[in-house]
């Protein structure tokens, strides 16, 4: 079996998002705004019709998928690999937290997918782990599943998804609070293809 549609689902936001600090493995929560991006996003993801919904373990994006369980009752799977690249010593810091205690390394690691975090992990280990999980739903689904995880993570698994060398992993842009990404492939290819990218609706 292999699966025909990918739907990537970042959560929505959370109070880091709105402060701007980098949450990694940090098991934060959505706020209002959040929860009420997912209840608005829910129904626009039902025409995908997924067989199934696997989840990252952490709060923000578990709570996020819960909307679409809730008017679905599509099934939910929860696997810890979807979680967001670890940070390390970065979490709960602000870009200008970050640069002031390491100079420079902050742009180094945003422009080389092979660049670790200090005490985190590289977007390569990432896209490795979330990769591994599409893998193993390539053997029990052939239709659409929907991946509800986090912004890094979506970008990384899309350059890996996609083939792009990893020079060109930098040229996709962010994924927005509840934006979606669609990666679909014909029955009889293994090739992915880029459907739909960060999309969403107004809030």
């Amino acid at each position: 079996m292999t699966l025909s549609r990918l739907v990537l689902w970042r959560h929505g936001e959370t109070g880091h998002n709105a402060e701007g600090r980098l949450q990694g493995h940090l098991d934060t929560e959505l706020t209002e705004r959040g929860r009420a991006q997912a209840r608005r996003a829910a129904p626009e993801l039902v025409r995908f019709e997924p067989e199934v919904v696997v989840t990252s373990d952490l709060r923000r994006a578990a709570d996020t998928a819960s909307a679409f369980h809730l008017i679905t009752g599509v099934k939910t799977q929860t696997d810890t690999r979807l979680r967001e690249t670890h940070m390390g010593d970065w979490e709960g810091l602000t870009s200008v937290e970050i640069e002031e205690a390491w100079p420079g390394l902050l742009s180094k690691w945003r422009d080389d997918p092979t660049q670790p975090t200090p005490n985190g992990e590289t977007r390569i280990q990432v896209a490795d782990r979330a990769a591994s999980v599409v893998a193993d739903l390539d053997k029990e689904y052939s239709g659409t599943v929907l991946l509800c995880a986090h912004g890094g993570l979506i970008t990384t698994l899309t350059g890996r998804l996609l083939g792009l060398d990893l020079p060109h992993w930098l040229q996709l842009g962010g994924i927005g609070n509840c934006h979606w990404t669609v990666l679909e492939r014909r029955a009889d290819d293994i090739v992915w293809r880029l459907r739909q990218y960060n999309a969403g609706i107004s809030e």
